[in-house]
């Protein structure tokens, strides 16, 4: 091995450890109790749209980050969560580069650190300018960008395709049990083992169902040439209301999405990290 092969070894070794430190593993598990309070806020949200009682709050990321900016101590509470999903972010980052998975597990890690890197950025925007746009609108001019480039038709239904087999993912998931792995089952009593398994089936169907009508918007975006046809969470949930079965389906949704919620505050505490 030569100089040049060796100080990367080290380099990735020395990141390795950083992202696996003492004072890492607890922002790392405080930002996943933070991913539960905003899952929280927006199946609250969800649950009085689909109960008839508001529809002026977003049950989405941003519409839960907003809420949180009107509470007592929002200051404190948003840098808090700042600095859990930038652990987050490093997290996945790592095990993107360094964590020697599945493809597909890398794919996924990857995934995740764009996700949080934009919660990071939307609470930024939160904390420095009070606002923070909407996730149907963010959707919907990424969409219109990638539309307007050429075969962006097809691009956006690739990313439609994807969001479909993500949904069917996280159904099976939850279905099999499959984030078990996960989490240090050895360190859970059998109550606690029951409990997480309830709230893991019920939240990855309720997260598969939403990730799936996403999907199906971007693709009818991609076919229609027409950006507007895309949305984020927020349009999507509101979308389940307007199905055959009615606002009972919302609430049905929104129900899992608190049930995803109680699983985020769980693996806080048991997550592999």
């Amino acid at each position: 091995m030569n100089t040049a092969q060796q100080a990367g070894h080290e380099a990735k070794a020395a990141t390795r450890r950083a992202t696996r430190s003492r004072p890492m593993a607890v922002l790392t598990r405080v930002g996943l109790a933070c991913r539960g309070v905003l899952y929280a806020l927006i199946g609250v949200v969800a649950l009085q749209i689909g109960l008839g009682q508001g529809s002026g709050g977003e049950a989405d990321k941003a519409g839960a980050i907003s809420t949180l900016a009107r509470l007592p101590f929002s200051e404190v509470l948003l840098w808090t969560m700042v600095a859990g999903f930038a652990a987050l972010a490093l997290w996945q980052a790592s095990e993107a580069l360094f964590g020697g998975g599945k493809a597909f597990e890398r794919a996924e890690a990857v995934a995740r650190v764009l996700v949080y890197v934009l919660v990071v950025y939307t609470l930024w925007s939160v904390i420095t300018s009070g606002k923070a746009g909407s996730d149907d609108q963010k959707s919907q001019d990424v969409t219109g960008k990638l539309l307007s480039l050429p075969a962006g038709e097809w691009i956006v239904g690739a990313i439609g395709l994807g969001l479909v087999a993500l949904g069917v993912y996280w159904v099976h998931r939850g279905a099999t049990k499959g984030f078990r792995e996960e989490l240090d089952q050895g360190r859970m009593s059998p109550r606690a083992r029951t409990v997480m398994d309830r709230l893991g089936v019920g939240g990855y169907a309720a997260r598969g169902a939403i990730a799936g009508m996403a999907g199906i918007f971007v693709i009818y975006a991609a076919i229609t040439h027409d950006a507007d046809k895309a949305g984020g969470i927020d349009a999507t949930l509101r979308q389940f209301a307007e199905t055959p079965a009615g606002p009972s389906l919302l609430v049905v949704v929104a129900l899992g999405v608190l049930l995803f919620a109680g699983y985020c505050f769980g693996e806080s505490r048991w997550r592999r990290t």
